[in-house]
């Protein structure tokens, strides 16, 4: 199946989004960032490599929010059969891998965006806003010349990369979610500090960025005399 040639009748149409992530609490919450997103819409979300496969075969889809550990495969190996097909739909693909040589795959398969997992709506956000403008200006016929297509591909290119607030770093972020969400009724500072390998103080300082972010909620505990313990637990989409 071939994906059909853009046209400029079509640049005000919103941009159809699949996400294929294996955790089902993921893929919510990605679909939920997508469609806070103008210009997107999100048609559906697939848990594995075959499940995305038979709702591109179905649906008309734009883009594909691909995560590259799926438990049939490869997000890449996907990416490949459809190159192979002629399908030509867009991949952002949105990963916990930093490999570079997977990187490097994925450009040469036409992957047109790398999201590092954890990742803020803001971080995702901009990705999409840069490929938003990315195909507006491919889909409007001939460059006049070699400023023009530089200017495309520039459109892709993040000025800067996404910053954590100073002090925060991405792998500890990564293990404080990783410890919330293993605690599904909730973890305190001093236990995710222990969980971690981190200070009480540090630890605090990730699950109130958490907290802001909108990935998870804090809650006052209550049960022993003088002034109660935070409790902070992961939040699905829908559930706040």
């Amino acid at each position: 199946m071939s994906t059909p040639e853009p046209d400029g009748s079509r640049a005000s149409e919103p941009i159809r989004v699949l996400v294929v992530e294996d955790d089902p609490v993921a893929a919510d919450a990605h679909a939920l960032y997508v469609g806070r997103v103008p210009g997107f819409t999100v048609v559906g979300t697939a848990h594995s490599g075959s499940e995305a496969r038979r709702k591109l075969d179905r649906t008309a889809i734009d883009l594909l929010l691909l995560d590259l550990y799926l438990p049939d495969g490869h997000g890449l190996r996907l990416v490949r059969t459809l190159r192979a097909t002629g399908h030509g739909v867009d991949v952002i693909a949105v990963t916990s891998a930093r490999d570079l040589a997977v990187v490097r795959e994925g450009v040469s398969l036409g992957v047109v965006q790398y999201v590092l997992k954890p990742f803020t709506f803001a971080t995702l956000r901009e990705r999409l806003m840069r490929y938003a403008e990315f195909r507006a200006t491919v889909t409007m016929g001939e460059a006049s010349g070699q400023d023009e297509v530089d200017r495309a591909l520039a459109a892709l290119r993040a000025p800067q990369s996404a910053e954590l607030p100073k002090g925060l770093t991405l792998a500890t972020l990564q293990s404080v979610t990783d410890a919330l969400r293993a605690a599904p009724d909730g973890s305190s500072a001093n236990a995710t500090a222990e969980a971690v390998g981190i200070s009480r103080i540090t630890a605090r300082r990730y699950l109130e960025y958490l907290v802001d972010t909108g990935r998870a909620a804090r809650t006052p505990q209550y049960g022993q005399v003088g002034r109660p313990e935070l409790s902070y637990r992961w939040v699905s989409p829908g559930t706040r």
